[in-house]
């Protein structure tokens, strides 16, 4: 075999193979090219999920006569001025993108600068040129492209089905129109739109915003928490959703380099950590990030396709985004998502219970009774039983004894404000405060409390436990865990692997309050427990201790892994479902609420209250 030249339509074909995938891909380079001209407006129709036709006008700068008949050649390009590698400042650079195109279908490009009295359009077929003719056209590039690797067959197989391949279409003009609110973009099939957003005006974030509300719902910009910080050079800016606002895939988590969607594990990483101890994990936030940084500091030429990056400080801009959404995380405070009053309310089914009548004798009654020979008969024995509720209590008869498990609350003080209420004896004050005042408690479960606007429904234990991890977690970063020195030491039998994971741990444990020791083989004994946690059952507590220790990485300190250390001991150490609480217990435990960090869900993710407006209840009884 003789070594050869291949032919450039070949090269071309070569190239596509990594270039353009699919026809989303198509899609993608050439917006971005779009994007790069200045575009003000974006329009893309495609046919037949992009196998027929690929059609995208854009009013940017235009090509020349002269530009034009170059944009076909490989590696033309007028994004790289200085011929630098490092720094790049556009989407596109590789100069690819539409040979690549051209050499697997039919391509016709009609293109108007500002200087030319007239357009220029020039047909490609399978990387075959014809011949360029005017024509009379708007300033800007519209760019058609019809039957999509009618050259490359093979390629062809590999196309889903018209549905999917407009799908990816629609996930790749989404990232971009988040990436740049103030282009409006628009994407058809020329039977309905799937995508149609106007230019957003006003501040950047504002802007942002609107576009991502848009793009990923209205849920999203009503859950948001604005993200802006700032280090060494790199600027972090964006929005995330409150942990209550989350979905069971990551498919709405967007990030953008300079103006660029990419696809980044660090980025994936980092998000995971951020929301390690608030969400459980299956379940995904939602969130939009932007980061700006020198172009020196990135390296965005790794695939043709463009979609992966490469940092020059990968620590550092981890750190970034985990400190960054922490952050805003901690000063939303307690905060829970606008929709899971929705939700709650959506769990009502409404109905109609018959309420039969049977015959009985007619009873004396006073004003506002029955009076005639026909009285309600409740189903499940409800008469007798509101009978005995309404009945005068004998002189020997008693409240249902209280029930109790002994547990140490420990709640905070009532938060003080200078608006709000001063004492526990003015509880209609109470109402002042987000979580409102409590009224009641349901099932020894939930507490009931009154906003002035609505009612609040609280998991006591959901709530309380996040309150005893925070508590944990800040007397761990001030080493200031107290401890209880237990009057007769535990002995918790095991299996001598799970016994000697905790024992090699012993040290770290004794630093977040638990002190434990060898004791013979397959057994630890244990001596002090953080004092926060109260009397809880420590022999379970140490049980789930070791079984999370085997499923973390052995190569971590725990230090590393506290969050999920400081979990398990809270959920020992909270207020159990059928403990009853006073009402100054309740008061104090919403007021403590209002001033704990990611009180508005619990460890695992779940919200801690659902908080029903006045107007929504009175929906459920039609008085709306």
């Amino acid at each position: 075999m003789t070594l050869r030249r291949l032919p450039d339509n070949i090269v071309n074909q070569i190239a596509a193979g990594e270039v353009v995938e699919r026809p989303a891909s198509a899609v993608k380079e050439l917006v971005e090219n779009s994007i790069d001209a200045g575009a003000m407006r974006i329009d893309v129709v495609m046919r037949e999920g992009g196998r027929s036709l690929i059609s995208i006008t854009d009013d940017g700068k235009g090509m020349s006569r002269e530009e034009l008949e170059l944009c076909f050649e490989r590696h033309a390009t007028s994004k790289l001025p200085d011929e630098d590698l490092v720094n790049i400042e556009h989407l596109g650079f590789r100069g690819e993108a539409i040979p690549s195109i051209a050499s697997v279908s039919r391509m016709r490009i009609t293109s108007r600068n500002a200087e030319d009295t007239n357009a220029w359009t020039l047909n490609v077929e399978g990387g075959r040129r014809g011949e360029l003719e005017p024509i009379g056209a708007q300033q800007g590039t519209r760019v058609e492209v019809r039957d999509i690797f009618y050259a490359t067959p093979a390629r062809l197989k590999f196309l889903k089905t018209e549905r999917a391949e407009f799908g990816a279409a629609l996930d790749v003009m989404r990232r971009l129109a988040m990436a740049y609110p103030a282009i409006a973009f628009s994407l058809s099939d020329e039977k309905r739109t799937a995508l149609r957003v106007s230019a957003s005006q006003g501040d950047l974030f504002e802007a942002w915003l609107d576009r991502l509300g848009s793009v990923m719902g209205r849920e999203f910009a009503d859950n948001a928490l604005k993200i802006d910080a700032e280090r060494n050079g790199v600027k972090l800016t964006g929005f995330a959703g409150v942990p209550t606002f989350n979905r069971g895939n990551a498919t709405m988590q967007f990030m953008f380099v300079n103006g660029r969607p990419v696809k980044d594990k660090l980025f994936t990483g980092a998000v995971r950590g951020a929301y390690m101890d608030l969400l459980a994990r299956n379940r995904h936030p939602l969130l939009a990030l932007f980061l700006e940084l020198p172009p020196d500091q990135v390296d965005v030429n790794v695939h043709p396709a463009k979609a992966e990056v490469r940092f020059r400080d990968s620590g550092g801009v981890r750190g970034l985004i985990v400190g960054a959404l922490r952050n805003a995380l901690a000063e939303n405070g307690h905060r829970a998502s606008s929709t899971v009053g929705g939700q709650a309310l959506g769990s009502f089914q409404p109905q109609s219970i018959q309420m039969p009548l049977q015959s009985r004798p007619a009873q004396p009654v006073g004003m506002g009774g029955w009076s005639g020979a026909m009285a309600p008969a409740y189903p499940g024995g409800m008469s007798e039983e509101t009978s005995r509720y309404q009945a005068p209590m004998g002189p020997g008869a008693s409240e249902e004894p209280r029930r109790e498990d002994h547990r140490d609350i420990n709640f905070a003080p009532v938060a003080q404000s200078d608006n709000g209420p001063s004492s526990h004896g003015e509880g209609d004050d109470f109402q002042a405060f987000p979580l409102g005042a409590a009224r009641s408690q349901l099932h020894e479960t939930y507490i009931v409390s009154q906003t002035r606007d609505g009612l609040v429904l609280v998991d006591q234990h959901a709530a309380h436990e996040r309150l005893v991890m925070e508590r944990m977690k800040k007397a761990f970063s001030d080493k200031t865990v107290p401890r209880q020195m237990l009057l007769l030491p535990d002995v918790v039998e095991m299996d001598e692997l799970s016994a000697s994971r905790l024992c090699e741990r012993a040290d770290e444990l004794a630093d977040m309050g638990l002190v434990v020791e060898p004791f013979g083989n397959g057994a630890v004994v244990i001596r002090e427990t953080p004092a926060m946690l109260g009397n809880c059952n420590v022999k379970a507590l140490v049980q789930d201790l070791a079984d999370d220790l085997a499923e973390l990485d052995t190569t971590l300190a725990l230090k590393d892994r506290m969050d999920d250390v400081f979990a398990t001991m809270a959920c020992h150490g909270s207020v159990r479902s059928g403990r009853r609480l006073t009402v100054d217990e309740m008061n104090a435990l919403l007021r403590e609420m209002e001033v704990t960090p990611h009180s508005g869900q619990c460890n695992h993710g779940r919200p801690t209250y659902v908080e029903l407006k006045l107007t929504d209840i009175e929906k459920l009884f039609g008085r709306r």
